[in-house]
């Protein structure tokens, strides 16, 4: 999966006095005093990430069409194991490949007819196995143009990562604003997620373009997913730091 540099965040900083605030006990053997009560910097980021599809499935045609039954099965037949050997040999697994026939009777012959599908994760394998059939099986056989998409975990890391960097986002700036005052960033006091938004690859079902007229760089590039996250936090600001003299 790739993932595009963030944009610089735009931020939000709010120095904030909390009234009435209660002193909690400090807690024994602290060696540093409590932050003083009330002090808060409010700071809002956000970042934006896009991954490209991790699958891409691939189907296969082919048909005969004979006098006899048996050789409309058998000429189907062969071609099919051709297939499912080279992918294996290639590190296709049986589980990524289904085939589906329809075998039926057209006027005095008869016509068998198998698509098998296969679902790559390594597209340059993909690349390399279209490219023998076409080269092994010619016309016998018609490959379509890959499809590529994401799958439900892909997804789910993607909207993970863009929340994660929107955070991380977030606390560094909160870090230049607490150092712009001569101040130390404490902990998080809240963080809320405040908008996320997703488009491309499975967020859009009809591209604009003809499949067919697409190249394999623009069927992954349209195919990519795209997520922003925008964060607000609220962090705890602490004193500026003592250094202490170590005693020899």
């Amino acid at each position: 999966m790739s993932l595009a540099a963030p944009p610089p965040a735009r931020v939000f900083a709010e120095l904030v006095s909390v009234r009435s605030p209660t002193l909690a006990p400090a807690p024994v053997g602290r060696s540093e005093p409590p932050a003083p009560p009330g002090r808060e910097v409010h700071v809002s980021g956000s970042a934006e990430l896009s991954a490209g599809p991790d699958r891409a499935r691939v189907s296969l045609r082919l048909g005969s069409r004979k006098d006899e039954a048996g050789a409309a099965r058998s000429s189907v037949a062969r071609r099919l194991e051709y297939i499912a050997q080279s992918a294996r040999q290639r590190g296709v697994l049986e589980e990524n490949m289904t085939v589906t026939e329809d075998f039926s009777r057209v006027e005095n012959t008869y016509q068998m007819e198998a698509e098998v599908c296969i679902v790559f994760s390594d597209f340059g394998k993909m690349q390399n196995v279209c490219n023998l059939l076409i080269e092994k099986l010619g016309t016998s056989v018609t490959i379509s143009p890959p499809h590529f998409y994401h799958t439900p975990e892909a997804v789910d890391t993607l909207r993970r990562q863009v929340c994660v960097a929107a955070v991380g986002n977030t606390r560094r700036k909160a870090q230049e604003v607490c150092h712009l005052f001569g101040q130390s960033l404490g902990k998080p006091l809240l963080i809320r997620e405040e908008e996320t938004k997703e488009w491309g690859g499975h967020i859009d079902s009809h591209l604009p373009n003809s499949p067919d007229s697409l190249t394999l760089q623009e069927r992954i590039q349209n195919a990519t997913a795209h997520a922003s996250c925008k964060v607000f936090a609220v962090f705890e600001i602490k004193g500026k730091g003592t250094r202490r003299t170590k005693l020899l």
